[in-house]
């Protein structure tokens, strides 16, 4: 009987300590420990989702908003189509989540604008077709437009590896540039100052 008693005892000491075990605040290398396997289960989704914001659409790494600093020599339009502060809707598709998009008209330029192809500088794929730089963004430019196939230099960021390499011209054409606000469709994002959007790629709200 008495060794019963004993060993019922023994059974109720032993819980005891299991369930204190059990309830135990975790130390912080564990908790350090489970927050990094939780990231390295997500990971690959933020990376993803981080592409997607800041990619064109060939998947070129692209940013965005910009400061709005503009060249000196850059003119802007007497007689704007879309006045600054006045809406418009983007009809391309330059970047994710563009298309669609309700944009505010930050500034308004008369100038020449380039479609141009060329190999970012930090080694990317291959840029084709890239639109827009404008005729101020081009080193060495004179008051001639450059035409189809001649070769520039950027002098514009706009994406990743751009600025300072050799493009060639793809197309040229004199018009109204905008630089503009607007909500990514996709993400929600707040572009501001984006450059460039031509007078063409908007339409009226409705």
């Amino acid at each position: 009987m008495a060794k019963n008693k004993m060993m019922m005892a023994a059974a109720s000491v032993f819980a005891a300590l299991a369930l204190s075990a059990c309830q135990a605040e975790p130390s912080p290398m564990d908790m350090d420990e489970q927050m990094d396997e939780n990231m390295g289960e997500n990971s690959g989704d933020m990376e993803e989702h981080m592409d997607e914001q800041m990619s064109d659409e060939d998947g070129h790494m692209m940013d965005h908003s910009g400061s709005g600093d503009v060249p000196d020599d850059l003119k802007e339009a007497a007689d704007p189509l879309y006045g600054v502060g006045t809406q418009a809707t983007i009809n391309s598709d330059h970047m994710s989540g563009m298309k669609g998009a309700k944009a505010t008209i930050a500034g308004a330029y008369d100038t020449t604008v380039y479609a141009v192809s060329y190999t970012p500088a930090d080694g990317g794929e291959p840029v084709e077709d890239h639109k827009w730089v404008i005729h101020e963004e081009l080193e060495n430019a004179e008051d001639e437009p450059f035409t189809e196939g001649d070769e520039v230099v950027l002098n514009a960021d706009h994406m990743q590896g751009m600025d300072g390499v050799t493009a060639t011209i793809d197309t040229a054409q004199q018009t109204t540039v905008y630089m503009v606000d607007f909500e990514a469709t996709d993400s929600g994002e707040q572009v501001t100052n984006h450059k460039w959007v031509t007078e063409d790629e908007l339409t009226p709200v409705e």
